[in-house]
């Protein structure tokens, strides 16, 4: 029976992606060898990196004068990466959830960090706007899509001092102006490839900002000058990510994309919208396209277990809220068919007729 996958993270994958990496764990590229047990440095990996970089930047436009890598350690290493490397007196950041508070944290280690706006006042339920940046930031950090709290910016900031954006929870679903930031990065478990690698789109200048003698693998002069391959890389991760953009670009490319995943998000915030049993939980022109939150009505919050439950009984996984929001979270990410939205939807629709009085 098939599942209607709205986990978080690790997130679902495209079908052919996933039948195309079990192919590939067997026999890769017809070398009688399994993409588990391969070299890195073999002619055949050499091209899943070339295409790979060569999809990236077709898919979203990035320019020659930027850098694409893949490393371990998930989005969380470069949260000290990126101060370690770029923060030599003062960074801004902008607070928009708990990733956004780890990045602050990590940065603190390395000079002074300015909280240039914050959405803690009303538990992160916007995004600030508005609000003044300095020009003597070293660099400008914001968390593009909040998945904990289902926020979203849906406009590239304009930024008088190097932008850093983490996006590894919208990347690739909608249209991005690269020339706007620096530095692109971001885990690859929600729209690109399975756990275990993170990539980094990195403006070519801002490697002659390293503002401080590093170890080896913290600074990012070593990765971008060894194509990724100064250590062993993700192999794996990395292959899938590729097969990843090559359905991605089958499908029409992020334009095509963006058309899907505001049809899902419509479908799926109108019922929210509509049904007496559940509320959204943020401002509506801020709601985050790939993790949508609510809970239930006031008065009626006893049903949320029974719901849960209801939902599981019709093959929905994965749609229990944040442990620090609680209700519920639906995650409509990049390869989630509208079909299993409206799975979703249907069911919503079912639980409150049930309980319509």
């Amino acid at each position: 029976m098939k599942k209607h996958n709205f986990n978080a993270g690790p997130s679902v994958l495209a079908d052919e992606v996933i039948e195309k990496a079990a192919q590939a764990v067997l026999d890769f590229n017809g070398s009688g060898l399994s993409i588990l047990s391969i070299s890195h440095r073999t002619k055949d990996f050499d091209a899943v990196m070339a295409e790979a970089d060569a999809l990236f930047r077709e898919l979203l436009h990035i320019p020659d004068n930027y850098k694409i890598i893949y490393l371990g350690g998930g989005a969380s290493t470069y949260f000290y990466q990126i101060p370690a490397n770029f923060l030599g007196k003062k960074a801004g950041y902008v607070n928009t959830g708990v990733w956004s508070k780890k990045a602050i944290k990590e940065a603190k280690r390395y000079g002074e960090v300015e909280v240039l706006a914050t959405s803690e006042d009303r538990n992160f339920t916007y995004i600030p706007k508005g609000f003044a940046i300095p020009e003597d930031l070293d660099y400008l950090h914001i968390t593009s899509n909040n998945t904990i709290y289902g926020t979203e910016y849906h406009e590239d900031l304009s930024s008088p001092v190097p932008l850093i954006a983490d996006m590894s929870s919208d990347i690739l679903s909608r249209p991005v102006d690269v020339t706007k930031y620096a530095m692109i990065y971001g885990g690859a478990q929600k729209n690109l490839a399975p756990a275990g690698v993170a990539f980094a789109i990195i403006r070519e200048d801002m490697l002659d900002r390293i503002v401080r003698d590093l170890p080896t693998m913290v600074s990012y002069r070593t990765h971008v000058e060894n194509n990724s391959m100064f250590n062993t890389p993700p192999v794996f991760p990395i292959y899938v990510l590729m097969e990843t953009l090559r359905w991605l670009k089958s499908i029409g490319g992020v334009e095509e994309i963006y058309r899907r995943n505001l049809a899902k998000a419509k479908l799926l915030y109108d019922e929210i919208d509509r049904n007496p049993l559940f509320r959204g939980t943020v401002e509506k022109e801020d709601r985050s396209l790939m993790n949508i939150c609510f809970v239930m009505t006031e008065g009626n919050e006893e049903l949320a277990p029974e719901f849960m439950e209801f939902a599981k009984s019709r093959d929905i996984v994965g749609i229990k809220g944040h442990r620090l929001v609680g209700g519920f979270r639906a995650s409509c990410y990049n390869a989630l068919s509208i079909e299993s939205v409206q799975v979703l939807v249907d069911c919503m629709r079912e639980f409150a007729e049930k309980h319509a009085k």
